[in-house]
């Protein structure tokens, strides 16, 4: 059944959520196939309109002064849909771990063959103290998909560890298309940054048939402030191409998320 993210609560609570669509212009390259940012941008989406949906929304998480907040996530594409080829964006809560509240998310195409999976872990945060609240209370009442099956490649959140061989490629200001709802930088902006400053150039990511991106984000971005982003290859005999990323604050040196990508022609 096909969900209406205009109106989340309209069909009655659904445990995996989906959308089909075709893909738009908005969301290829050069190549006539979909990007890495308009990847995650389908799963925030489809994140938010199930949130909703199951009683855990913006609104609902408001009254209680909590809010949710992205913390890791990966992304393996297997195969990346051409410009107007139909696609099925599925998400389902899996449950929790330690202080992450767990979603897997899918691309299905019209032949039901799942070409990108993923999953994120989610922290909940106390708005007024700042601080992270463990989410099993929530989660109590959220569907867990115990019996939803996603590809084992990225069943488990992969700790991005801190690199001493970084090397810095660019900066980048936080300006106001760079920032949501909640007044910081959005976690697809983190994407398009690191697209934007490949190293090898955009043409790798152009001829990429299958990619890899895993993501933790450390720290939020805030309106104005100044990110240094940090990049160096990796040594992988299983890929062809391989970059570590960091954003790091300018004026604190604090670090705002890291990052490694993969791709394969």
């Amino acid at each position: 059944m096909n969900c209406d993210p205009a109106n989340p609560k309209g069909s009655g609570i659904v445990n995996v959520w989906q959308e089909t669509f075709p893909i738009r212009f908005a969301a290829i390259d050069k190549s006539d196939r979909l990007t890495l940012d308009a990847v995650f941008q389908f799963f925030q989406e489809a994140a938010i309109s199930h949130a909703e949906n199951i009683g855990v929304g913006r609104e609902d998480m408001a009254r209680t002064g909590q809010v949710w907040i992205l913390s890791r996530m990966s992304v393996l594409v297997d195969r990346r849909p051409n410009y107007y080829e139909t696609v099925t964006v599925r998400s389902w809560p899996r449950g929790a771990e330690k202080l992450f509240a767990l979603r897997n998310y899918e691309i299905r195409d019209k032949d039901n063959i799942a070409v990108v999976s993923a999953s994120s872990g989610w922290i909940i945060v106390d708005i007024e103290k700042r601080r992270p609240i463990r989410p099993q209370s929530i989660m109590e009442s959220m569907p867990l998909n115990k019996d939803v099956e996603i590809s084992p490649e990225v069943c488990s959140l992969n700790a991005v560890n801190e690199r001493n061989d970084l090397q810095k490629t660019a900066e980048r200001k936080a300006l106001y298309t760079d920032l949501d709802y909640n007044g910081h930088v959005n976690n697809v902006t983190y994407i398009k940054w690191i697209e934007d400053t490949f190293e090898p150039g955009l043409q790798l990511l152009e001829k990429a048939a299958k990619m890899r991106l895993d993501i933790n984000y450390l720290n939020e971005i805030l309106e104005g402030e100044v990110v240094e982003i940090l990049s160096a290859p990796i040594t992988d005999e299983n890929c062809q191409t391989v970059f570590a990323f960091e954003g790091r604050k300018k004026e604190s040196g604090q670090p705002a998320f890291r990052a490694e990508l993969r791709l394969w022609e």
